[in-house]
């Protein structure tokens, strides 16, 4: 069989190409096609299987912690450590009168400012209502002056929350305990 070339029109297709790669920028040829088939070897860790992909270097292990609270206007420090850590929570409260009703998780920097990076609330209206239960999950990071911290401001909030370091301070990737890549 003869190798056949055709010329590719496509604008759109043409846009990406040069998006993805521009150093090609200001190349005015039309793209060609190839019946020839070209192998691609991918020489990238995750083809040769030394490293995790990132559902699994996420995944919850022994070393997974956990901190419930349910004081009230109670601060407790959850993480101490540096670097990018995966947290799950669940937050609970049953909203009573007009009692504040919140839940606060946040980075303190050692200074007075504390910054919020999760919060919940409910209004007061002074009437009782059912519990309310909230759920998130996200990735902090913390530099060696900073932990992480819940807060409660009433006391019907309960809140569990889950954590795992999955990579250092330098981002690099912390495997699940007693994993090791292949």
């Amino acid at each position: 069989m003869a190798q056949e070339v055709k010329t590719i029109t496509s604008e759109s297709l043409e846009a990406t190409y040069r998006s993805y790669t521009p150093s090609q920028n200001g190349f005015t040829q039309d793209l060609m096609a190839s019946n020839v088939i070209i192998p691609v070897v991918d020489l990238t860790e995750t083809a040769a299987g030394t490293s995790t992909a990132q559902n699994l270097q996420t995944a919850w292990d022994s070393s997974t912690g956990h901190t419930r609270q349910s004081a009230v206007n109670s601060t407790t420090a959850v993480i101490t450590g540096t670097g990018f850590w995966q947290v799950d929570l669940t937050a609970t409260w049953q909203p009573n009168g007009f009692n504040t009703r919140a839940i606060s998780v946040q980075i303190d920097d050692g200074t007075v400012t504390k910054i919020p990076v999760w919060q919940v609330s409910g209004a007061n209206t002074g009437v009782s209502a059912n519990v309310t239960t909230a759920e998130a999950k996200f990735v902090v990071f913390l530099r060696s002056t900073d932990q992480l911290e819940i807060f409660t401001h009433s006391t019907t909030a309960v809140i569990d929350i889950w954590y795992r370091q999955i990579a250092d301070i330098n981002g690099v990737l912390v495997n699940p305990a007693g994993f090791t890549p292949q």
